[in-house]
């Protein structure tokens, strides 16, 4: 009866090994200037995931979230965090392991970049600033549509032009 049933080795093990900020950087450029100004700044976000195999079932994932603030065209800061794990992904399909570095990993390393950027932006002087949840899932869904369009619209490189 144990020999119909999977053993450990051969389940799906998804499990972080370390998680680590690859790099940071903080601008406060117009200072001390900027603080005797007044007003609601304009705060853009941009956030940038990417993953890698670096072997034997471990994968870097790296979430990068870049948080700008202005008042009127000065620059209040520049904030940005390239938040990363390495996890272990084992017996795991192929076509699977995409998605999760995706979604599951920076899913998880996002509550990481929040605290560092919500940190970094009140040591600079300024309120924090939270990072609201982002929904990794559609934002992969909508690369997968985009690459499937672009794949769909490429003419092969030979192609008699018309």
């Amino acid at each position: 009866m144990e020999a119909t049933q999977p053993t450990r080795q051969q389940e799906p093990m998804f499990g972080i090994e370390k998680i680590y900020v690859k790099d940071f950087s903080l601008e406060v450029p117009n200072a001390p200037q900027i603080f005797l100004e007044h007003g609601a700044p304009d705060v853009s976000i941009q956030i940038n995931n990417s993953g890698a195999p670096l072997g034997e079932g471990a994968f870097d994932a790296t979430l990068t979230v870049t948080v700008t603030a202005k008042l009127g065209d000065k620059t209040l800061f520049l904030v940005e965090v390239s938040q990363a794990g390495i996890f272990r992904i084992t017996n795991v399909p192929e076509n699977e392991i995409e998605p999760l570095l995706a979604i599951a990993c920076p899913n998880i390393l996002q509550a990481y970049a929040r605290e560092v950027i919500s940190d970094a932006t009140v040591r600079a002087g300024f309120a924090p600033v939270l990072l609201q949840p982002i929904n990794f899932d559609a934002i992969y869904q909508q690369n997968l549509q985009k690459r499937k369009a672009e794949t769909a619209t490429s003419l092969p490189a030979d192609a008699p032009l018309q």
